[in-house]
C-alpha cells in the first residue's frame, strides 16, 4: 500500500498489475529506483526500464493515459457550486471552502504532465473564484494602475504611519510585513473601514488611490519590493508571485495553499485582530523567507 499509494500521489499510471509507467524526468527516475528498492530489500522483485514508445500511435495511447480531464471537470463542478453556495456562507467558511478546493486542483495541476485546456480553464475558474469572493467580502480590492513604479529612498520612509484596509488577507498582510521587515521597521499600522477615511499624512497601500497599490500585473507587495529596490532579493520574488497567485491568479505556485490554509486558519483565530493577525502571519512569512533563502529557485 505504502509502495501505491507514493506511485499514485506521483501521478504515475498502471499500465497492468505492477507495471507503472511515468513520462522520462529525472524525478520519475529516481522515485522508480526508490521504490524499486523498497520493494527488492522487502524480498520481492523490480526493474525500472527506460523506454520510448514505438510509434505515434503508441505515444498516443501513453499519453491519453494520463488525461487529468476527468478529474478537472469534478474540480469545475466543485467551484461551480462553492459560487452557487457563496452568498450564503460567512467570509471564513468561504475562503476555507476555496482553499481546499485549490489546494486539491493544484496537486491536478502537479502531475498534469501534458497540460491542454482542461488545465487552463482550471487556472481561469480559480481566479474567477477568488475574484469573486473578494467582491462579496472585500469590495474595495484595488484595480491594476498603468505607469512605471517609481524608485523610493528608505530614509524617507523611517517612522512612518502606513494604512490599508482592515479585515487583512494575503497582500495586504504579506505588504504590512515588508514594510516592518525591510522598509520601515517602526512602521505605524492603521486599519481602515474604508479607503477614504485613510489620513493625509498616512502611506497607503493596497487600494485605489493609495501611495503603493497594484500597477500592472503585480500586486502591492510587488510593486513595494520594487519601489524600495528589494526586487534584486530571490527570496522576496518567490513571496511575490506566492501572493500575486493567490491574489489576483497566474502561475500556480507549490506553497500558495498551504499558506492560504494557514491564512484562514488565522483570521478565523484572531477575528478582528488584524495586529494580532500580522503578528501570527509575520512569523508564518519569516519562516517562508528563510526557507527560500536555503532552497534558491522556483518552488517545486
Amino acid at each position: 500500500m505504502r509502495l501505491w499509494r507514493a506511485l499514485k500521489a506521483a501521478g504515475a499510471e498502471a499500465l497492468r498489475d505492477g507495471v507503472y509507467v511515468l513520462p522520462a524526468s529525472e524525478a520519475a527516475q529516481a522515485l522508480f529506483r526508490a521504490q524499486a528498492d523498497e520493494v527488492i530489500q522487502a524480498g520481492g522483485s523490480a526493474q525500472v526500464v527506460p523506454f520510448s514508445a514505438a510509434d505515434p500511435k503508441q505515444e498516443s495511447e501513453l499519453r491519453a493515459a494520463f488525461d487529468r480531464t476527468p478529474v478537472y471537470a469534478e474540480g469545475l463542478d466543485r467551484l461551480t457550486s462553492l459560487m452557487t453556495e457563496l452568498p450564503g456562507l460567512s467570509e471564513i467558511e468561504g475562503r476555507r471552502r476555496l482553499v481546499t478546493l485549490r489546494r486539491d486542483l493544484e496537486g491536478i495541476v502537479a502531475t498534469d504532465f501534458f497540460p491542454g485546456p482542461a488545465r487552463d480553464r482550471v487556472e481561469i475558474a480559480l481566479r474567477d473564484a477568488e475574484q469573486t469572493l473578494n467582491a462579496q467580502f472585500s469590495p474595495d480590492e484595488p484595480h491594476a494602475a498603468k505607469g512605471a513604479i517609481s524608485r523610493r529612498e528608505l530614509a524617507d520612509y523611517r517612522g512612518r504611519v502606513w494604512a490599508t484596509r482592515q479585515h487583512l488577507w494575503i497582500d495586504r498582510v504579506a505588504s504590512a510585513w515588508l514594510i516592518r521587515r525591510f522598509i520601515d521597521p517602526e512602521a505605524h499600522f492603521l486599519w481602515l473601514a474604508k479607503p477614504a477615511d485613510c489620513p493625509t499624512d498616512a502611506l497607503g497601500f493596497d487600494f485605489d488611490g493609495a501611495t503603493f497599490t497594484h500597477v500592472g500585473q503585480r500586486v502591492s507587495f510587488e510593486v513595494l519590493a520594487t519601489s524600495f529596490g528589494l526586487d534584486g532579493d530571490p527570496s522576496l520574488v518567490r513571496l511575490g508571485r506566492l501572493v500575486r497567485y493567490l491574489d489576483i491568479g497566474g502561475v500556480p505556485v507549490a506553497d500558495a495553499a498551504g499558506f492560504a490554509s494557514v491564512m484562514t486558519g488565522a483570521r478565523a483565530r484572531r477575528g478582528d485582530d488584524d495586529d494580532g493577525l500580522l503578528h501570527d502571519m509575520a512569523t508564518v512569512l519569516d519562516c517562508l523567507y528563510a526557507a527560500y533563502l536555503d532552497t534558491p529557485g522556483e518552488p517545486t
